[in-house]
């Protein structure tokens, strides 16, 4: 523990920063996952957004943002040109 008081103010700053970008970086994951996952166009503009703040406010990096965007554009299109899957059925018959 530091003996200056305002070393200790410091890092009491440091781990309230910490924890809140903690949060932060952890809601920027999930709200990428469910936007790839849905494949909507709003939800993917939400993450955009999101992204945009996160790096405004100093959360992540501005180049992890931009980085982070075109991923998701890119798997936003490759989710729309991509055919849907089917099942395939056993050809062996159950007895």
């Amino acid at each position: 523990m530091p003996n200056i008081k305002a070393a200790k103010k410091w890092a009491l700053q440091s781990e309230k920063r910490e924890t809140r970008n903690k949060a932060a970086k952890s809601s920027l994951k999930t709200i990428f996952k469910r936007a790839v996952a849905s494949q909507e166009a709003q939800a993917a503009g939400s993450v955009e957004s999101a992204y945009d703040k996160a790096a405004a406010k100093g959360v992540i990096h501005p180049n992890k943002a931009a980085r982070k965007k075109s991923r998701l554009a890119a798997a936003m299109r490759r989710a729309a040109t991509a055919p849907v899957k089917t099942t395939k059925r056993s050809s062996r018959s159950k007895k």
